[in-house]
């Protein structure tokens, strides 16, 4: 149903994201600094319930927005590219700081931790953005239901996300810690995420796909 390139392209693009300073991750990196990983876990945990929200949405939505405002396609399409590059630029930008110095964060319960990773999530416009300009663009319609590949790539953004930031608040103390020793590798990790999502803004810009249509 959904093409093995497709899925390995929202999967670059999920990477990429999740990869790149943003509320999700300066969250999780600072809630597990400063409470410990149990904290960062249940934090996540609001965090992927986010995820589902916005997959549930658009696999609701895209395919009746798109048959019913085509010009919407190029739109949206083209402020994602504009933010990619915004992101690749705040990433690189002289006195960019990492994501790992975080600020301290007062201790908090778990259903607060939930709540706000959830809140977080939802008000995050990096996830905003992939589901509703991105994630459409890897969709098909000649290979069937679009809201059924929505889903399933949305799937898979969320796999690739959680796991990602799974890993990070598991090591956030550690990978804190030698990035702090070392401002080489900090600057490494900025520019190879700002040349990452160059690259995929250049990718939608350039690409000459129509809007979707419902089969």
């Amino acid at each position: 149903m959904v093409s093995v390139s497709a899925v390995l392209g929202i999967a670059l693009i999920a990477l990429g994201m999740v990869l790149t300073p943003g509320p999700n991750m300066i969250y999780l990196i600072s809630r597990s600094v400063t409470q410990g990983r149990r904290a960062g876990l249940i934090s996540l945990a609001g965090i992927g319930a986010g995820f589902l929200v916005y997959l549930g949405a658009t696999a609701a939505g895209i395919a009746t927005l798109f048959a019913v405002v085509p010009a919407a396609y190029t739109a949206i399409k083209l402020a994602g590219a504009v933010y990619l590059l915004w992101l690749a630029w705040k990433t690189v930008r002289p006195g960019a700081r990492t994501a790992f110095e975080p600020s301290a964060l007062p201790v908090d319960a778990p259903l607060r931790l939930f709540s706000m990773g959830l809140v977080t999530s939802l008000l995050n416009p990096k996830i905003a953005i992939l589901y509703v300009s991105l994630l459409p663009q890897f969709v098909d319609p000649a290979r069937g239901s679009i809201a059924a590949q929505g889903f399933f790539l949305g799937l898979t953004q969320i796999v690739v996300a959680l796991t990602v930031n799974g890993m990070i608040v598991l090591s956030a103390g550690a990978i804190a810690a030698f990035l702090g020793r070392r401002p080489f590798w900090a600057r490494v990790q900025r520019y190879l995420m700002g040349a990452a999502l160059t690259g995929f803004a250049l990718r939608i810009v350039t690409d000459r796909t129509r809007a979707l249509a419902l089969p």
